[in-house]
């Protein structure tokens, strides 16, 4: 059989709800939609970490990111009642990335978009990657244009100005397709910028969904519901942050930066049809984290989904995921089993007709028998370790889902919850008073996964409640 192209796209800070056909009443999504009707549609797709360097380790290594060390977005630090703990600030050369693994294996291997993974030298080209388009140490576009050219990220060219970032690296992506070496297979690694903040868009598309909003009367509508304080300590003289809760999906700029998204994933997906790529190719799109729902102008309502971004909670790691594979995939298809990004690594080595790397652990499970028409995987439970406060109001937890039953250990007290994920999918009822034996189960679980992953647990800091210095850049676990 031959060796079928691999396309991943991976989208910044997309929620669970924000495609029409994952229920989104607001926002526009046509293409993803038709994505989704011509292959499979994931339920219970998991982001490996709450926030978005993590996750993107994770990919890379099939590892959790807590066996990498790098279990907080790159740059970031934040204590409270509990110290930082030190991570990472890079994906350390001796990962056998997935590129490389492919790479070695005869692939094209191409990076365009958001890195994230580290300064130079742990660049893309560092990391199996043949050619590297606009994948940098930025978490953002945060030049004073932002997803306007001149973008100033220092691995990609400044277009015209007013250039718009998510078109552009669409249009470095098709050339690439076009311009491939035929005789080999490629990875197509797209990781938009998109939709992270700042909120940019085309001004023709706001004027639009604020028109939609006025139709549908959402602009009369509060959306965001005040919460109470970031629990993470604040510099002096500095307010104290609050959670502000988005309770309806509104946000102009950022429906329209979804449609515009949209749109370009449709631009690239037209790409493989024109070339004659599409029966040969396997696209995965899914997205880092959830979506940023409490904070940062709270743009996205992730209902029914808990909290967003930053939290344990579902709408903090559960996320959208689409695959399509035609020969493999029945089209129109659902899969409600759970499944984690640390999947991606294996999928695509099984998927290839390669076996796995002796010299790189995996903790991730091919998830090709659920592509397959499968509807369960060969694992015990999905693990998650984030001993960080967020920007977005979360606190240090860790957490683990098995079957119907998610368990959260909060760091700062010890206190647990347990939520029947079946009957509660916004974990509204804790269960862990009267389900003991479930919480002892899941509990012993998640600590003899945290011991054997060697993941470090937050000290009492005894500067609260004020600032402590940061930790160095680079710091290592």
């Amino acid at each position: 059989m031959t060796q079928p192209n691999f396309l991943l796209i991976l989208i910044d800070d997309m929620g669970w709800r924000d495609l029409t056909c994952y229920g989104s009443s607001f926002y526009e999504t046509p293409h993803l939609d038709r994505l989704a009707a011509q292959g499979m549609l994931f339920t219970q797709a998991y982001a490996s970490c709450t926030v978005c360097s993590p996750t993107r380790a994770s990919i890379m290594s099939g590892k959790y990111p807590a066996r990498v060390g790098i279990t907080q977005y790159i740059g970031g630090h934040n204590c409270g009642k509990l110290s930082d703990v030190p991570y990472l600030h890079y994906l350390p050369l001796e990962e056998v990335s997935l590129a490389t693994a492919l790479r070695e294996a005869g692939y094209q291997t191409w990076h365009v978009g958001k890195w994230h993974l580290g300064d130079e030298p742990f660049y893309p080209e560092h990391h199996g990657f043949d050619v590297n388009v606009g994948g940098c140490h930025m978490g953002c576009p945060w030049g004073k244009n932002g997803f306007f050219s001149p973008y100033q990220i220092p691995t990609l060219k400044d277009g015209p100005d007013g250039e718009y970032l998510t078109d552009r690296l669409t249009d470095e992506t098709i050339a690439l397709i076009k311009n491939r070496d035929r005789s080999k297979p490629f990875f197509l690694n797209l990781w938009h910028y998109a939709v992270h903040t700042p909120m940019h868009a085309p001004k023709a598309l706001i004027e639009k969904y604020e028109r939609k909003a006025a139709a549908l009367g959402l602009d009369k509508i509060d959306p965001i519901a005040v919460g109470e304080r970031i629990p993470k300590c604040y510099p002096e003289g500095r307010e104290p942050g609050t959670v502000r809760r988005r309770v309806v999906q509104s946000h102009a700029i950022y429906a329209a930066m979804m449609e515009n998204l949209d749109t370009n994933i449709g631009r690239v997906l037209a790409t493989l049809d024109e070339q004659g790529l599409t029966d040969n190719t396997m696209v995965l799109f899914t997205s880092d984290n959830g979506g940023l729902a409490t904070s940062e102008g709270s743009p996205t309502c992730n209902h029914p989904l808990a909290e967003g971004k930053g939290w344990s909670q579902e709408g903090g790691t559960r996320v959208c995921q689409i695959a399509r594979y035609p020969g493999i995939i029945p089209a129109g298809s659902r899969c409600d089993a759970a499944t984690t990004s640390t999947d991606f690594y294996p999928t695509f080595l099984e998927a290839a007709g390669l076996p796995l790397r002796p010299q790189q652990h995996c903790d991730g499970v091919s998830i090709m028998p659920l592509l397959r028409g499968g509807d369960s995987l060969d694992r015990e439970a999905i693990y998650w370790h984030y001993p960080h406060y967020s920007n977005q109001g979360g606190s240090p937890a860790g957490a683990v889902v098995s079957g119907k039953w998610k368990l959260i250990e909060h760091f700062e007290d010890n206190r647990l919850e347990l939520f029947d994920l079946q009957a509660d999918l916004s974990e509204t009822t804790n269960l862990a008073a009267t389900q003991p034996d479930v919480a002892k189960r899941l509990l012993k679980l998640l600590q003899d996964w945290r011991d054997d992953v060697r993941a470090k647990i937050p000290e009492p800091n005894p500067h609260y409640p004020r600032m402590v210095p940061k930790i160095p850049n680079n710091a290592h676990v």
